[in-house]
């Protein structure tokens, strides 16, 4: 069993809007923050956004602030990434994750403090 299962990416055009989930099959007593990553091709992979799994509290990366949404239900153990105004360059594979290691601020916007990671789902933003 996968711990950490995306779905919901897609082809969209620019403008347009999709919804990520990230079922988190792990137990969810002692997360700290589960996140989504995204990586384009020949790039690094690199921060969208997080959640503090306890209390909702959450960050964003500013080339999606006022756009991506980040959010989770606790009871359903999965989080969401709602993506409206997209564009070409958000086009990337992207990841959950999530950390039993504890960071705050920036710390939460590296890879490292990330324990599980899922697979990947394929996000094409047309022009």
């Amino acid at each position: 069993q996968e711990q950490l299962a995306e779905s919901g990416g897609g082809l969209v055009q620019s403008g347009g809007s999709l919804r990520l989930s990230c079922v988190v099959s792990v137990d969810t007593f002692g997360i700290y923050y589960t996140a989504w990553f995204r990586q384009a091709p020949r790039k690094e992979r690199e921060f969208v956004a997080a959640i503090r799994w306890s209390t909702g509290f959450t960050y964003a990366a500013d080339s999606v602030k006022g756009r991506f949404t980040i959010s989770r239900d606790e009871a359903r153990k999965t989080m969401y990434l709602q993506m409206n105004s997209l564009k070409p360059e958000d086009t990337a594979v992207y990841y959950c994750a999530a950390a039993r290691n504890y960071c705050s601020g920036y710390g939460c916007y590296a890879t490292e403090p990330y324990d599980y990671w899922g697979q990947g789902t394929q996000v094409t933003v047309s022009s």
